[in-house]
């Protein structure tokens, strides 16, 4: 097909005309557009705006509404007046509330706040229990949700005391009822919770109570950052303990029956307890942001199986106190296990915590009174008992001082340091010195350091114990604030971390002065570098462990020094080098192996060298 001059012509003229059509449309209706919303906007700011209190009283109205067509032959309690009843024990102070028939808060009475109050836990308005009930045809409702009667408190021959909500029925013919009764004993965390159920075949389906209970753990250390790393959920499934960092994950269902599920929070624990058994269920968490202070919320719904019949009970406890060993340890249920004394990677160090550290230092608390004390006691019980693994180490450090003049000459004649490296094995081998017999000893260190680390970590008793300028044992001292936050340093400089740091730095001065001098700038400068690290790395421990780790290197320098001056006879130690080395040695396979591949190294490098050249 041709085209002629007469065809392009008029095919441009066309696809212009459609172009210029197109562009004028779209530029009508863009400002059509822009007019409609304009006069659009005129005429919306010119309508009656709804008032938020009507909007707001016409959402409670649906709400409450729908809450009575669920509420069934519940409905009169719907709706009611909140009354709270206290008990006050040795230990801490509860309030039940008839809206749920539940505790409303505890508060511990032997426990600061950061507040100077009392540590209050489960006393926010996420905090409640309950399960669902049939309260009608095709109707349920949540019990966490209708007011009860007014609680009902009696004391009991025993010294505890029991509290007591009822909820009944409008339903005459039915006249099923639910009861929930607490007892609280004097001297006890621990709280006994029962639920009664009048008509329980018609309240529940299936024999099956779907109990709810959400807790949120509030903030109640300085750093809210420190205490979420040291909040867990634990559980015991099929008869075994477990548990999940709340950073890590964020739910566990169970498909096996469960005893209990508990939070715990570094010092304080909630643990929700079936004395028969959970069939099953699941908790999901959440962390809020830091400004929320609170550190976790979780909802645990598990499944009760309960006997079909007109009148049941049903028996669960409640935990709300302190995550102190021993006071879980005495309910045998295995509460204590979700204390940290070694846990994870770590949990090797749980027996030397369980049955040395802990007794120990209970002891010494006892003794002294004074946890700061107690601490530099169990440092020196330590120390005395390691020092005689320590002892083949100092040994070795004297030898290689003896030495050093001989190895600097040695270095001068050999620069090449792979030579050099050959050539000093050989002649620490002929002195009879071995520069490694003081590293498994020391090695042996590295598990004690990480039991301390669990445990002051774990120990309640260090909460709000005071000491030099400490006001608190189990955080950070902070007498140095910064008003701004350094990255990886923080906000604040600790002294008791600056005294640990310096006793580390003094330690490595003296370690360098004992040894030949290092050609390699790592293995020079390492000596220097650790503190630095040690300073970033311990300014947000507790202050507990820095303090620990300061008398544990002063003693260091003290055994050391002891040691050297007055253990370690220098000349004589000098004619027994003297004499090993002019003895004949005989080579074992494994040195003969050594030396050769030693040998074919310094061999391929000349080769290389030359090749180069």
């Amino acid at each position: 097909m041709k085209f002629d001059r007469n065809t392009v012509i008029g095919f441009v003229v066309l696809a212009l005309l459609f172009f210029g059509y197109f562009y004028y449309t779209n530029k009508e209706q863009s400002l059509y557009r822009k007019e409609q919303a304009r006069l659009d906007s005129i005429a919306n700011a010119q309508k009656p705006k709804p008032d938020p209190v009507v909007l707001q009283k016409d959402s409670a109205r649906a709400d409450s509404a729908d809450k009575i067509v669920k509420a069934g032959n519940f409905k009169d309690a719907i709706n009611g007046t909140e009354q709270v009843v206290t008990v006050k024990t040795s230990v801490f102070t509860i309030a039940f509330t008839n809206k749920g028939g539940q505790p409303k808060w505890i508060q511990l009475n032997n426990f600061k706040s950061m507040d100077s109050g009392s540590v209050k836990l489960a006393g926010s308005d996420f905090d409640k229990i309950g399960y669902t009930i049939n309260t009608g045809p095709g109707q349920i409702q949540q019990t966490s949700n209708l007011y009860f009667q007014p609680g009902v408190m009696t004391k009991n021959a025993d010294g505890s005391t029991l509290v007591s909500f009822t909820l009944a029925s409008s339903d005459t013919i039915s006249s099923a009822s639910v009861t929930h009764e607490f007892i609280v004993k004097p001297e006890d965390y621990m709280i006994d919770f029962s639920v009664k159920l009048k008509g329980a075949d018609k309240l529940l389906s299936q024999g099956i109570m779907n109990l709810s209970w959400q807790y949120a753990a509030a903030q109640q250390e300085p750093s809210i950052s420190y205490e979420k790393q040291n909040t867990q959920i634990g559980y015991i499934e099929d008869g075994e303990f477990d548990y999940h960092t709340i950073g890590r994950r964020s739910d566990k269902e169970w498909d096996k029956s469960v005893k209990w599920v508990g939070v715990r929070q570094r010092f304080f624990s909630s643990f929700l307890v079936a004395k028969d058994k959970f069939s099953s269920g699941k908790t999901e968490w959440s962390v809020p942001p830091d400004e929320k202070k609170t550190i976790v919320q979780a909802t645990t719904n598990m499944r009760v199986p309960v006997a079909i019949a007109s009148e049941t009970t049903t028996s669960f406890n409640l935990y709300y106190g302190p995550s102190d060993y021993h006071i879980l340890r005495k309910y045998d249920m295995k509460f204590d296990k979700l204390v940290n004394l070694g846990q994870g990677m770590y949990s090797f160090v749980r027996p030397l915590n369980k049955y040395i550290i802990l007794p120990i230092f209970d002891f010494l608390k006892g003794l002294t009174g004074n946890m700061g004390i107690a601490i530099l006691l169990l440092t020196v019980f330590i120390r005395l008992i390691t020092s005689p693994l320590m002892y083949p180490g100092y040994k070795t450090s004297a030898q290689m001082k003896i030495l050093r003049p001989d190895l600097a000459k040695l270095k001068e004649k050999f620069p090449d340091q792979q030579q050099y490296a050959m050539e000093q094995m050989k002649f620490m081998r002929e002195a009879g010195v071995n520069q490694f017999a003081g590293c498994i000893p020391s090695l042996l260190q590295i598990p004690i350091f990480f039991a301390l680390f669990s445990f002051f970590n774990a120990e309640t008793g260090l909460r709000g114990a005071e000491f030099l300028w400490s006001h608190d044992l189990s955080a950070f001292d902070a007498p140095i604030k910064f008003g701004f936050n350094i990255p990886l340093l923080g906000d604040h400089l600790s002294l008791f971390n600056i005294t640990a740091v310096l006793t580390s730095f003094f330690i490595s001065l003296y370690s360098m002065s004992m040894t030949p001098d290092q050609s390699n700038p790592v293995l020079k400068y390492m000596p220097y570098i650790f503190p630095v690290f040690l300073l970033f790395f311990f300014n947000t421990l507790p202050s507990a462990l820095t303090w620990y780790y300061t008398v544990s290197n002063l003693i260091t320098l003290g055994l050391q020094f002891f040691i050297q001056r007055y253990v370690i006879n220098h000349d004589k130690l000098l004619a027994k080098i003297e004499a090993n080395r002019k003895k004949p040695r005989t080579k074992s396979k494994w040195q003969e192996r050594l030396e050769q591949m030693q040998e074919q190294q310094k061999k391929m490098k000349e080769i290389q060298q030359k090749g180069k050249k």
